[in-house]
């Protein structure tokens, strides 16, 4: 049996009109750009005045923070319904997600918002998706070749993978991964491989055989 909302009718409707002004951000992001964001814009759109909207926003960086933290709450918990993956399945499941929503896409890891810092808790959700890769870099095993300068670099470099115990091979697999898919992804989205003449998702999926092969 279902659980009973514990909300309280005020709860319930302030969350929905949250939700609501949240929508209305999604499309104004993906008409002009998070850097063209308007609180009183979505005020005239759902039919309230600016003062009320702020009631529920208190500025334009609470919204794109709320923005930033769905954003990267959904990718993170698909990385961790993978938990236990191998690196193709989540290079797959980071390029469905880009592409199922570009903008959201480059909210995160596009240019910065002017004037924007995002606060401290996105790195850490973040660092969760980060948290599975370095599970599957771990298990991957030692590369056959000699380590790399970038292990060594990386040994004394760290504090980015948290508490994780993963070696150091397994920290430049991490990075390697993360940056160059992003590289092909960044790329495809914005629209650089037009006229090329090539699939994108070959590309892609050269780098994660690459990537995902010691």
């Amino acid at each position: 049996m279902a659980e009973p909302d514990a909300k309280t009718p005020r709860e319930r409707y302030r969350a929905q009109v949250r939700e609501e002004i949240k929508k209305h951000a999604w499309e104004q992001i993906a008409d002009a750009g998070a850097s063209a964001l308007s609180l009183n814009a979505i005020a005239k759109q759902i039919g309230v005045s600016g003062p009320a909207l702020y009631r529920y926003f208190a500025n334009r960086d609470e919204l794109i923070t709320e923005l930033i933290r769905d954003a990267y709450r959904s990718l993170a918990d698909i990385f961790q319904a993978r938990a236990g993956a191998g690196l193709a399945e989540l290079a797959y499941a980071l390029r469905r997600w880009a592409l199922d929503d570009p903008q959201r896409y480059f909210l995160v890891y596009g240019t910065p918002v002017p004037g924007y810092q995002a606060p401290e808790d996105t790195t850490r959700i973040a660092s969760e998706m980060m948290a599975v890769l370095l599970d599957a870099c771990a298990a991957v095993g030692p590369d056959a070749s000699p380590a790399a300068p970038l292990d060594g670099h990386l040994a004394e470099h760290r504090s980015w993978a948290r508490e994780h115990q993963a070696p150091p091979p397994a920290l430049s697999r991490a990075l390697l991964f993360w940056t160059r898919l992003h590289g092909v992804l960044s790329l495809e989205l914005a629209g650089h491989f037009a006229g090329m003449g090539f699939d994108p998702a070959e590309l892609y999926a050269a780098e994660t055989r690459a990537l995902a092969n010691p």
